[in-house]
């Protein structure tokens, strides 16, 4: 009994020059899979509907950051071809794809004080 549970758990094979269980052959794997997906498949899916809820919750006027780098206002959004025009300056608009929006800023305080030395 103590052979055949030292066995199961630690996947040693069995003493005497047998054949291994062939269900104890594919329990790591299952394990190795397991925690896959666990880890790494299950949180990148979360993340991917994170970001296309963050992505279809555009509007006008929110305050974006592109994958770039560009900080700039959503000035408009065309749903047929998928681009969102972001006002960057004063008067200078960029238009972009709506998948090259990295996050949308959340200040609504306003812009934090600066020193200027």
């Amino acid at each position: 009994m103590y052979n055949t549970l030292l066995t199961l758990f630690l996947f040693a094979p069995p003493a005497g020059g047998q054949t291994p269980n062939p269900f104890v052959q594919i329990v790591p794997l299952v394990l190795i899979f397991v925690v896959f997906y666990f880890f790494m498949i299950r949180p990148q899916q979360k993340k991917q509907k994170d970001r296309e809820k963050l992505i279809d919750n555009l509007k006008r006027g929110d305050k974006v950051i592109t994958i770039g780098g560009i900080h700039g206002t959503v000035a408009g959004i065309d749903t047929d071809k998928k681009t969102v025009l972001v006002q960057v300056g004063d008067t200078t608009k960029i238009k972009f794809d709506r998948s090259a929006i990295a996050t949308i800023d959340k200040q609504d305080a306003g812009d934090k004080l600066t020193t200027n030395e």
